[in-house]
């Protein structure tokens, strides 16, 4: 089989990549090591920037996103027993967010796809890639007896922290940076109403809490649990009990339970993977970075290296020009690094660590107060949860 672009990886990135390039007449395959039933069963945050509202619809697949979607024009955090709130819309000259799942995007990729006749293949077992350093790198995977190989012109990486393609990269090549946090997310999904039009952070002494939503009548809460915690430590009472107790009065008592519909824990992590090109190797999403879920910058990141992939790739097929494909790793990591410091400075604001200091807590007052006092801080706030330019 010979293909222009081989995509390693069926989830959000790889979709919107196969078929942004599937418009503009370049041939793509997707493999997935998985079932398409499993992919979509996938829990995951749906916080859109406007600027990967905007890739959806130019890939054909915003309708039911523009239909079900919730723009909220700002966010809340709780502190102190009180709610506060940031206007996206006033500081980030009239931007905003849309609250979609990202398994929502997920399913209108895969039938977008489906539409175009696209080649995805599932259960595509033993990934490889191969002579990526090369001008003619292949990659195999196994089809139940059979080994099949994919000539093609590049590789695109997208299959996640754990997936192959990273790994392929030389380790004398590959630098790495992490930061592993102490303590995890335990979230629920419940079909409640939210208890606010808007998604709500708190800040408590007893940890971090997160009111959010997937639509009017669907919620997603999460409260920071020590990272030795299991699911199986936590009724469903015992998430709600401790919830309220970390909300201001007037957000706990709108809050209805219910029953959840979907419990896990989420470790946090910060991640980067440089370069984030190796021959014709080109790393995007989780295969390359990683952020902590607060600020929901990571399927939004993901988004700009597709971004950047993307016209690169249109300008190496329909101009010969190669620039974009060489300054790929150099420019999607500037815009990473912006992300991941945004996701850590709300992740030091908000949260509770284990070995800090009196000093430590007074710093976080200190910086929560400054937030909500400057016009300038708020900017710079909304700026960044909106999305930075592509």
């Amino acid at each position: 089989m010979k293909v222009q672009v081989c995509i390693i990886g069926g989830g959000p990135s790889g979709l919107l990549l196969s078929q942004l390039l599937h418009l503009q007449g370049i041939d793509t395959i997707v493999l997935e090591k998985y079932s398409r039933e499993h992919v979509l069963a996938r829990i995951r945050a749906g916080v859109l920037e406007h600027g990967f509202a905007k890739l959806m619809h130019e890939a054909q697949c915003g309708q039911r996103m523009d239909r079900e979607g919730e723009v909220h024009h700002g966010f809340n955090i709780a502190h102190d027993g009180r709610l506060d709130r940031v206007d996206l819309h006033k500081y980030s000259s009239g931007n905003s967010v849309i609250i979609y799942g990202q398994t929502e995007v997920t399913r209108d990729l895969y039938e977008a796809r489906d539409r175009l006749g696209g080649k995805v293949v599932h259960h595509a077992e033993d990934v490889t890639p191969h002579d990526i350093a090369s001008d003619a790198p292949y990659v195999t995977y196994r089809s139940g007896e059979n080994t099949i190989r994919v000539d093609c012109d590049y590789v695109v990486g997208a299959d996640g922290f754990h997936g192959v393609s990273r790994k392929s990269i030389p380790k004398n090549v590959l630098r790495e940076y992490e930061k592993v946090y102490p303590f995890g997310w335990l979230g629920i999904l419940s079909r409640t109403p939210p208890p606010l039009s808007e998604v709500a952070y708190a800040k408590h002494e007893r940890g971090f809490a997160l009111c959010s939503m997937r639509s009017r009548v669907l919620s997603r809460y999460y409260i920071q649990v020590p990272s030795s915690d299991k699911v199986e430590d936590w009724s469903d009472d015992a998430f709600w009990a401790e919830l309220k107790r970390r909300l201001p009065e007037e957000l706990a008592a709108r809050l209805i339970t219910g029953p959840s519909i979907e419990k896990s824990i989420a470790p946090l992590r910060s991640f980067v993977a440089e370069p984030m090109r190796h021959g014709r190797l080109f790393l995007a999403g989780d295969a390359a970075h990683i952020v902590p879920p607060t600020g929901a910058r990571g399927l939004n990141t993901a988004a700009s290296d597709i971004y950047y992939l993307y016209h690169a790739l249109i300008d190496h097929y329909r101009k010969g020009d190669d620039s974009g494909l060489d300054g790929y790793s150099e420019k999607a990591l500037a815009r990473v690094w912006k992300a991941q410091r945004f996701s850590w400075w709300l992740t030091m604001l908000l949260h509770r660590f284990p070995d800090r200091l009196p000093y430590d807590d007074r710093l976080q007052d200190i910086e929560m107060s400054y937030l909500f006092a400057s016009e300038t801080a708020k900017r710079l706030v909304a700026e960044n949860y909106v999305g930075l330019p592509f």
